[in-house]
């Protein structure tokens, strides 16, 4: 038996990519110490973001009302360049200046957590419901059992 392709029926799925939920690198930095794993990740973002680093530098600059070098922008993306750390305040404004927020995901993969957007919060907080939700229908079924078993 041929198996005949339908050539009449549009495929809804064929160009369908799914929406990212969680923010973070595909390929995240991983391996070494922590110094080295957010140099490689704010690296990464400066490479991504399309932004030459004086553009970046000035964004950020303007941010936190401070002077931000490309000198320093190339230190923090430097794994050599050790007692250069980018402090929480200037990473807030890297990413605001470059616009990857993967560097949010970045930050929380190192405690096990996912970063989404707030947008997707209720459809979290139902399904966390909805877990709630079995497990105290599976107690009370074991108390009625019990309860049935006592008589």
């Amino acid at each position: 038996m041929v198996k005949r392709q339908d050539t009449s029926t549009l495929d809804l799925f064929r160009d369908f990519v799914p929406p990212e939920v969680v923010l973070g690198f595909q390929d995240a930095p991983a391996g070494g110490e922590l110094a080295s794993r957010i140099s490689r990740a704010i690296a990464r973002a400066l490479k991504d973001c399309g932004q030459s680093r004086e553009e970046i530098a000035t964004l950020m600059s303007e941010r936190l009302g401070a002077p931000v070098t490309v000198t320093m922008l190339d230190a923090y993306a430097s794994e050599a360049k050790v007692g250069h750390q980018i402090t929480v305040e200037r990473f807030v404004a890297l990413v605001h200046a470059t616009g990857q927020k993967q560097l949010m995901g970045f930050l929380g993969s190192e405690f096990d957590l996912s970063v989404v957007p707030s947008k997707f919060e209720p459809v979290i907080q139902l399904a966390l419901l909805n877990h709630h939700e079995e497990q105290v229908s599976s107690y009370k079924r074991l108390l009625q059992a019990k309860i049935r078993g006592a008589k």
